[in-house]
């Protein structure tokens, strides 16, 4: 019978540490919505210094994009699966509204997933936290 209990308790173990290591790495908010698939584009560079929806200006060189729902101050994890490249950036603004567009990104986290030259790619999008 105790050889039993012993054996229970190291099932026990390695399942629990099995949870762990199959959720490390994910970094992502539980709360968060699941992940979206779609296309991403990215903003003109004539937009620079205007307004956004949460009232910073537009900065090329930060690592901010618009989403039609999320939270302004969420952090999101934007993944080309093509590439495999990545980069994580800041809500703080609304859009895109072009049809089939999940994102549109900044100038520099366009550049970090390398689709400049593209100018619009598949991604899928991650939130890694949720604003307020």
């Amino acid at each position: 019978m105790r050889h039993h209990f012993v054996l229970l308790m190291v099932a026990a173990a390695l399942l629990a540490a099995a949870d762990d290591l199959s959720a490390e790495g994910t970094h992502q908010d539980p709360q968060s919505p699941p992940p979206q698939a779609g296309k991403a584009s990215y903003y003109s560079d004539l937009l620079k210094n205007r307004p956004t929806a949460n009232g910073e200006r537009y900065h090329p060189e930060k690592l901010t994009a618009a989403h039609r729902r999320l939270p302004f101050g969420s952090l999101v994890r934007v993944i080309r699966p093509k590439t495999g490249q990545s980069v994580v950036v800041r809500i703080n603004d609304r859009g895109p509204y072009a049809k089939g567009r999940i994102i549109d990104l900044s100038r520099k986290a366009a550049e970090a997933i390398g689709i400049i030259r593209a100018g619009v790619a598949n991604v899928r999008l991650e939130v890694v936290s949720l604003g307020e």
